[in-house]
């Protein structure tokens, strides 16, 4: 898979890119990931990218032309118009299902804002989604576009030793994790709960799934409204909202 990032910023997304996980997946060719600076794709003799709203107002405004150009860049590399990512607090919040949406994608570009926004054209011309990640305004989109990335790429065959290691983590089945433990057995007088040592790998995943529907209960009981839940799921919830 091919992620695109378009932003003012390059250096600041490479920083985070080339680190860690997502940047051992790069270098192993798992996944590929640009950042290209919009403000080398202008055609203004003092390099601007932004200018004052037509209106009046405060603050500046990220320019059509940059921004155009920089993307055709991008789709003469592909081959094709890949799908075009706004990263903006009026998009539609990221999900998990989103990001599994995502992942499927050959080519996915992702637009970083900066200033008051870009121009209302280019939403309207190029750009096939707007995606929040709160309801929350930040200085720019490079941070959105690194938490999209980030939880993309993770997806992606490869990346992770195993698939086991997204399936069962929280939100991607629609409830959250359960809960984890290492060494040591005891910690302040906190023990380990018995059924993990026991080695009965059905009566612990039992256990695991009990205690995910019971996080997710009290947590997040959006969420429980929401999922996929089985007949013996629906009886359990039904025995703790009892308790």
């Amino acid at each position: 898979m091919r992620i695109d990032i378009m932003t003012l910023f390059p250096e600041m997304c490479e920083s985070v890119l080339s680190s860690s996980i997502i940047g051992r997946a790069r270098e192993n060719g798992y996944v590929e990931i640009n950042c290209h600076n919009i403000r080398d794709f202008t055609e203004d003799k003092h390099n601007r990218v932004d200018d004052s709203p037509y209106g009046g107002g405060m603050g500046m405004i990220m320019q059509t032309q940059p921004i155009a150009s920089c993307f055709e860049h991008i789709c003469e590399e592909t081959g094709e118009k890949p799908y075009l990512v706004y990263m903006s607090p009026q998009g539609n919040v990221l999900t998990q299902a989103k990001v599994r949406e995502f992942s499927q994608m050959k080519n996915l570009v992702l637009l970083c804002g900066h200033y008051e926004g870009v121009d209302e054209r280019v939403i309207e011309e190029l750009v096939d989604e707007e995606i929040s990640i709160g309801d929350y305004v930040l200085t720019g989109g490079e941070l959105p576009a690194l938490v999209l990335a980030d939880s993309v790429s993770r997806m992606i065959p490869g990346v992770l030793s195993d698939n086991e290691c997204f399936e069962d983590e929280s939100h991607y089945s629609g409830l959250l994790e359960h809960p984890q433990y290492t060494r040591p057995f005891e910690w302040r007088g906190r023990k380990v709960p018995e059924i993990l040592l026991s080695g009965h790998h059905a009566n612990i995943e039992k256990w695991r799934h009990e205690k995910a529907l019971e996080r997710t209960f009290h947590k997040r009981p959006d969420m429980i409204e929401k999922a996929d839940l089985s007949k013996k799921d629906k009886e359990y919830i039904e025995k703790l909202k009892k308790e």
